[in-house]
């Protein structure tokens, strides 16, 4: 009797036990559905195909975090090509969008009634650069005070980004009087710059009639794209050389077969300084400083654009020396009085306007006038109301109309980036 009890005891025991341990097992494996005093449940961020997608749970453990390092999934899209593999002659068009400590230096040469052009240039120059700018400013004496009351009228915003330094016409060769009548005058200023701005290592010269239409910075790039022997860039005087200037009428040598045009020029003045020129006077090279006397001497009354000629002729003899650029960062009338012969404005815009034989001024190419004014004018409200033409955040659009002669601008506005506009 007593062992059956004790059996009995045992097998209620194994039973209670066996329940016990099945009760507890199925509670853990059983999530508890949330208690109204643990507030919402949490939102889960994770990486779905490259995307931040925000999820929210109906059941979460307060003891599991969500996952939020989670990796995406590899992009099939096609890799660019890293720039060590790109080739180095190829036109950079893109603009760049970020911002360094180095200092580009600008130089322009202004005489007689120069001065609204040359302060709409600058002005151009400050609307869309990226980095700090040194303007150098060459200009007769009565000139000089007009230009520095001029500059500190600018918006403080401005000239927080900008550096300048006004010097007098300076002719460092032969007769001071025979360089300032050389075609225009004071243009052949730009001949003596490597030796008056011994301290500056590059230089962006540019005509009083040239607006820049993308920052400085993107022709100021092409620096980067000299090769060991290149040491200036200019654009081509013509694109089609059966109908170009110097390829029908010039009476001295010129660059290539069409000649280039020095409106824009981009030089690297410690190569210029350091190196040695071929010539036709002498067997053995000469320095810059001690070639451009004697050149002018010998062609003096062959040569028709002025210091533009003698360049064209400096770098007949020392092709290796130039590099071209295409005519979209020197877009004249020529590109467009006898029909589209710019390309590579068709395709990428134009990034610097050279309004030279007067069209700012009349109404021949109503589109250059039209875009002269524009920044000239409407810019100069923006300019003065905001501090700057287009803030932070905020991207210049153009509004373009059409008109017999073709597009032409009418007028700016500042567009956000949400679409909106002010």
């Amino acid at each position: 009797m007593k062992l059956h009890y004790k059996l009995a005891v045992i097998a209620a025991s194994l039973a209670a036990g066996r329940l016990l341990f099945y009760l507890l097992l199925g509670n853990s494996a059983t999530e508890p559905p949330p208690r109204r005093d643990q507030g919402p449940a949490l939102k889960v961020v994770q990486h779905v195909r490259g995307r931040l997608v925000t999820t929210q749970p109906t059941a979460f453990r307060l003891l599991h975090r969500p996952v939020l390092n989670q990796q995406p999934r590899p992009s099939t899209k096609r890799r660019k090509k890293p720039a060590s593999d790109r080739n180095r002659n190829e036109p950079v068009f893109r603009l760049h969008t970020w911002r360094r400590e180095e200092w580009m230096h600008l130089a322009v040469v202004a005489c007689g009634d120069r001065l609204e052009e040359t302060m709409t240039m600058l002005k151009s120059v400050l609307l869309f650069s990226l980095n700090k700018i040194k303007f150098h400013i060459f200009a007769e004496d009565t000139l000089q005070p007009q230009f520095e009351t001029s500059i500190k009228a600018w918006p403080f915003s401005f000239r927080s980004q900008v550096d300048y330094n006004i010097y007098p016409i300076t002719f460092l060769a032969g007769k001071p009087q025979e360089w300032k009548n050389l075609f225009k005058p004071c243009a052949a200023q730009r001949l003596f710059l490597p030796m008056i701005l011994r301290d500056v290592d590059s230089l962006l010269y540019v005509d009083t009639d040239v607006l820049f239409l993308r920052p400085i910075d993107d022709v100021w790039h092409f620096l980067n794209l000299f090769n060991s022997t290149q040491l200036a860039a200019m654009a081509p005087e013509h694109e089609i050389p059966r109908i170009g200037w110097y390829s029908r009428f010039a009476r001295h040598p010129y660059y290539g077969a069409a000649g280039v045009n020095s409106g824009v020029m981009l030089m690297n003045l410690t190569r210029i300084r350091n190196q040695l020129f071929k010539n036709s006077m002498i067997p053995t090279g000469l320095r810059w400083e001690e070639l451009l006397y004697p050149l002018y001497h010998k062609y003096k009354n062959d040569i028709t654009w002025g210091d533009q000629d003698l360049l064209n002729i400096i770098f007949h003899y020392n092709p290796e020396y130039l590099y071209v650029f295409p005519c979209q960062w020197n877009y004249r009338p020529d590109h467009c009085m006898y029909g589209s012969n710019c390309r590579g404005a068709e395709d990428q815009g134009v990034s610097i306007l050279h309004g030279n034989r007067g069209v700012y001024h009349d109404d021949k190419q109503p589109a250059f006038k039209v875009m002269y004014e524009a920044i000239r004018d409407k810019m100069l409200l923006a300019f003065n109301w905001s501090g700057r033409f287009c803030e932070r955040g905020i991207i210049a659009r153009y509004s373009i109309g059409q008109r017999a002669t073709g597009a032409v601008m009418t007028g700016i506005v500042c567009e956000d980036l949400a679409g909106s506009e002010t």
